[in-house]
C-alpha cells in the first residue's frame, strides 16, 4: 500500500475545499447560532481547538495521555453517554461483555439475539480523539459460540478482530489508539461474518475531536438492522435465523433498537418544543441500506457517512451497511415525529418505524393541523406487549378467551384496518362498507375470512345499500392475526358473533387460491 501523502495540520482560519459542508470542529463556534437557549457571550473569544490528521496523531502530536486511566461510561440505546469534556487525550479502559440472549423482535415472537453488552444495538462507547484504549472483550460462560469484534475507529489489520477472538467463558484483551474522530460502526467479525452481525452483533463508538461537539438538549443512540427468521413477520413463537434468506437479502423484519416496537409508544424518544435534538444514527445491516427519515422534520444538519463534515436542510439521508451518520434538527411544534427507512415497505410491513413525541406550545405560525399517529404508526403506536402478546402465550397454553382475541384483534385491526372502515366501524358512505351492523359481515364468518386473504372487488350489497369499492388482499397477515382482527369486528359495535380461530383462516387460507401478486 502506499504511504500517505504529507499532510498540514489545519486550523479553523484555512480555507475549505468545499462550499456547503463544515467540519465538526468549524462547528464549534457556530452552535450558539440558532440554538433554543444561548449562553452569553465571554469577554474574549476562545481560538478554535487544532485539527489533527490521523497520521499527526499517531507521531505524537496531540501528546501522552494525562493523569489516572479513566473507566468508560457505556450506556444502552437509545442512551448517550455524556461528552468526555476533556482537553487532552487519556488512558480509557473499555469493558464490553458478549451476551446471547433470548428476547421479543416483535409482539409473541421470540429471538435468540447475540449481542454487546446485553442489547441491540451494542453499548454505546464514548472516546476522545487521541485517547489509548485499552480494551477489554469477555464473552459469557454461558455463551454458546465465539466472538469477536471490529472496531471501525480502530487503525490496524481487522479493526481488533484478531486480537479479540474470545471463546465462552474467556476474555480477551487489546489497545489502540484513536486517530480519527467521528462516528463509527463496531460488529463481531467471527465466520461467519454476516451471520454474527444478523443476531444482532453490532453497535457505535463516538470518537469526539479535540473541542468536542457543539452543546444540544437531548443525544439519542438509534441503530436499523435488519433480521432474517424462518417465519414470516410476526409470525409468533421463538423463530430460528434462516442463512437462506440472508444471503438472498430478504429480510423478515426490518427495525430500530433491535426490535420492532422499540422505539414506539412508552418508548418513544422525548424532547419539548425548541430544544435542539441529536441522533446518532447507525446502520448494522448485515444487508440493506438505509434511507433515514424522521416525518415532520427537516434536518438541519447531517454529519454525512459519521464524518466530520455536515450538510444542511437535509430531508433523508443513506446511511450504508456498517455506516453511520449524525442529525441535528431543532423541534419547533408539538406532537409526534415519526423515524422511518423511507423504503417504506420496510417501514409499515417489516417494522423500521419509531416515534419522538414532542410536548410544548403550539406554534399556528409553524405548523397548523391535528396530529394523528394513526395515519403513519398504525397499530404501532400503541406501547408494545401487552394484548398480542398475551393473546399469543394464551394460544401456546390452550386457554385462549374470547376476550383475549378481542383485545388482541382491537390492536390490530387499528394498523390494517381503521384508515377505510374507521375506528368506529362505520366504514365511509358510497365508498368503504360499514362494518357495524353489517349483515353481509355477520352472515358468514369463512366469507369473510376468504375476503381478507383474497380480497374482494366489485359490487356489493350491505344493509341494503350499494357499494362498488376494491379491497385489496391483506394475506400477509398471519393466521392469528386475522383470526383475532375478524373476532374483535364480530364482537364490536354491536355486532355479536363467534370467534374464529386460526385453524379456520388456516383451511380457507389452504382451500382458495391466492390473487396474482398478493402475499402467501
Amino acid at each position: 500500500m502506499p504511504p500517505r501523502p504529507p499532510t498540514v495540520r489545519r486550523t479553523s482560519s484555512a480555507p475549505r475545499a468545499r462550499r456547503g459542508a463544515l467540519s465538526l470542529s468549524a462547528a464549534l463556534l457556530l452552535a450558539s447560532c440558532g440554538a433554543p437557549t444561548s449562553k452569553a457571550p465571554a469577554a474574549t473569544t476562545p481560538a478554535e481547538p487544532t485539527i489533527y490528521t490521523a497520521a499527526e496523531v499517531a507521531a505524537g502530536a496531540m501528546g501522552a495521555p494525562q493523569g489516572a486511566p479513566i473507566q468508560a461510561v457505556l450506556t444502552a440505546p437509545p442512551l448517550v453517554p455524556p461528552p468526555t469534556n476533556r482537553t487532552a487525550p487519556a488512558n480509557v479502559v473499555v469493558n464490553l461483555e458478549v451476551v446471547e440472549k433470548t428476547m421479543p423482535i416483535s409482539e409473541g415472537v421470540d429471538y435468540t439475539f447475540w449481542t454487546f453488552g446485553g442489547t441491540v444495538p451494542g453499548s454505546f462507547i464514548r472516546i476522545r480523539q487521541g485517547d489509548h484504549v485499552e480494551f477489554h472483550l469477555q464473552n459469557h460462560p454461558d455463551n454458546k459460540m465465539p466472538h469477536n469484534i471490529d472496531l471501525h475507529a480502530v487503525t490496524g489489520p481487522g479493526g481488533g478482530a484478531a486480537s479479540s477472538f474470545t471463546a465462552p467463558g474467556h476474555a480477551s484483551q487489546f489497545s489502540f489508539q484513536a486517530l480519527n474522530p467521528g462516528l463509527y460502526v463496531y460488529h463481531c467479525a467471527t465466520a461467519p461474518v454476516g451471520m454474527h452481525v444478523a443476531n444482532g452483533m453490532y453497535g457505535l463508538i463516538l470518537v469526539e475531536p479535540p473541542g468536542g461537539l457543539p452543546p444540544v438538549d437531548r443525544e439519542y443512540y438509534v441503530m436499523q438492522g435488519d433480521w432474517y427468521t424462518v417465519g414470516k413477520y410476526r409470525e409468533k413463537g421463538l423463530q430460528p435465523f434462516d442463512m437462506q434468506k440472508a444471503i438472498e437479502e430478504n429480510a423478515t423484519y426490518v427495525v430500530f433498537n433491535g426490535a420492532e416496537g422499540a422505539l414506539v409508544g412508552d418508548n418513544a424518544l422525548q424532547a419539548k418544543v425548541g430544544e435542539r435534538v441529536r441522533i446518532y444514527v447507525g446502520n448494522g445491516g448485515p444487508n440493506l441500506v438505509s434511507s433515514f427519515h424522521v416525518i415532520g422534520e427537516i434536518f438541519d444538519k447531517v454529519y454525512f457517512e459519521g464524518g466530520d463534515r455536515f450538510q444542511t436542510n437535509v430531508q433523508t439521508t443513506m446511511i450504508p451497511a456498517g455506516g453511520s451518520a449524525i442529525v441535528e434538527y431543532i423541534v419547533e411544534a408539538p406532537g409526534t415525529y415519526v423515524l422511518v427507512d423511507h423504503s417504506l415497505f420496510r417501514a409499515f410491513n417489516k417494522g423500521a418505524v419509531g416515534m419522538m413525541k414532542v410536548t410544548g406550545g403550539d406554534n399556528l405560525v409553524v405548523y397548523s393541523g391535528k396530529e394523528v399517529d394513526s395515519v403513519y404508526l398504525a397499530d404501532k403506536a400503541a406501547a408494545t406487549g401487552a394484548p398480542v402478546a398475551a393473546a399469543t402465550a394464551a394460544t401456546a397454553a390452550g386457554a385462549l378467551t374470547l376476550d383475549q382475541q378481542i383485545a388482541a384483534g382491537e390492536r390490530l385491526f387499528a394498523g390494517t384496518c381503521s384508515t377505510c372502515h374507521q375506528a368506529d366501524g362505520k366504514g365511509l358512505a358510497g365508498v368503504f362498507p360499514p362494518l357495524a351492523g353489517s349483515d353481509w359481515l355477520m352472515a358468514d364468518a369463512r366469507r369473510s375470512v376468504g375476503v381478507v386473504l383474497n380480497g374482494l372487488s366489485g359490487p356489493v350489497t350491505v344493509n341494503d345499500q350499494p357499494y362498488n369499492s376494491v379491497m385489496p388482499p391483506m394475506s400477509q397477515l398471519n393466521d392469528d392475526e386475522v383470526a383475532h382482527i375478524l373476532t374483535y369486528v364480530r364482537n364490536s359495535w354491536g355486532n355479536k358473533g363467534d370467534a374464529v380461530s386460526p385453524a379456520m383462516v388456516a383451511e380457507v387460507r389452504k382451500e382458495t387460491p391466492r390473487s396474482v401478486g398478493a402475499a402467501h
